[in-house]
């Protein structure tokens, strides 16, 4: 068979642990980021660097390429709309629209008849003023924002007057759940309507960054089979050919809540690469270049912890670990305050 070339848009360390999983399957790939220090051109066969509305060089990485995937939500729908007119784009184009957009998202979700937290959609300051029964609640822009960015939380009517936010953005109200956990269920679907399925992973966040997962995840059976229901069913209804993530808040009265779909490999699910025979990142590849599908087995317990800022100093210097630990650097040039700078995954 033909070597395959794969375009990933994209070059983060999800761009890098796709590009790592592709060497193992005989797929070349070709990453194109708008970011020049871009951690992924470690690990592809090569590297372009331009903007995404740059059509020349667009249209130069789709001649290159036999298949475009992405490793990140916010790429310009009109940058994979184009792309989808010179090379098959998977997922497709239509569906990270869709989820590029809070709003439309939540819609989406409630149609299937899959519980949500409450929502409404806020245009100015005085829509805020009339909804305390949203409240406390986290405002968000309804484009763009990960790891916390261009949120807001609100606890009372009175904190809106000193909210310093331009509202010639879009937004979205959510109201905030009685917490008790948070899991994410990653799902690979593939074009023959198939899919490999992993356990609900249990997630713990610190200022909205993920900071660690762990498989089993301490839940009910109950709950443990209504996430993996839903996931299929959004990925079926999305007609989805890839590795997704659908991320859950349990409230403390132990009903289930889709917080948000994410329309590529997860940062919790980086644990699978150790954890099970084929990675979410293998898994998403077979999908997208139509390779053989391989039943999933679960080889061992873990954890995985995201090693943010200075946390990676230590590893850099002396990656002492033990036997059944593994760790990845994710070999980004400038150390941030947090920035996820790799991640240490230890079998239990």
């Amino acid at each position: 068979m033909a070597e395959i070339t794969l375009g990933i848009l994209g070059g983060g360390q999800l761009g890098s642990m796709l590009s790592v999983a592709a060497k193992k399957l005989n797929v070349k790939t070709i990453i194109y980021c708008d970011d020049q220090n871009a951690p992924a051109q470690n690990f592809c066969d090569e590297f372009i660097y331009a903007k995404y509305d740059d059509n020349k060089k667009i249209y130069e990485f789709a001649k290159k390429v036999d298949v475009i995937t992405f490793e990140f939500e916010n790429i310009p729908f009109g940058t994979l709309n184009e792309l989808n007119k010179l090379k098959v784009v998977l997922p497709k184009p239509s569906v990270n629209r869709l989820i590029q957009h809070r709003l439309a998202e939540k819609d989406f979700i409630n149609k299937l008849n899959i519980r949500t937290t409450r929502y409404v959609h806020i245009e100015n300051k005085k829509d805020l003023e009339t909804l305390s029964d949203f409240l406390p609640g986290i405002l968000k822009t309804t484009t763009m924002g990960y790891d916390g960015k261009g949120q807001f939380p609100i606890k009372s009517t009175e904190q809106i007057s000193s909210l310093n936010i331009d509202f010639s953005k879009e937004y979205i109200l959510e109201k905030v759940v009685k917490l008790k956990k948070e899991i994410s269920v990653i799902i690979t679907r593939f074009a023959n309507n198939k899919y490999e399925i992993y356990e609900p992973i249990e997630n713990t966040h610190e200022n909205q960054i993920l900071i660690y997962s762990k498989i089993p995840a301490d839940i009910s059976k109950k709950l443990f089979n209504q996430s993996k229901d839903w996931a299929i069913q959004i990925a079926e209804d999305l007609k989805f050919i890839g590795t997704m993530c659908v991320e859950f808040f349990i409230d403390r009265n132990e009903n289930l809540y889709v917080n948000e779909i994410a329309p590529r490999v997860h940062n919790s699910g980086h644990l699978t690469i150790n954890a099970y025979n084929i990675s979410q990142f293998e898994n998403h590849i077979r999908a997208v270049c139509s390779l053989d599908q391989i039943p999933l087995k679960k080889i061992s317990n873990a954890e995985m912890t995201n090693l943010i800022g200075n946390q990676i100093i230590p590893y850099r210097r002396n990656p002492s670990i033990n036997e059944n630990q593994f760790f990845f650097d994710y070999l980004k040039q400038e150390i941030k305050e947090k920035r996820k700078m790799g991640h240490l995954t230890t079998l239990k």
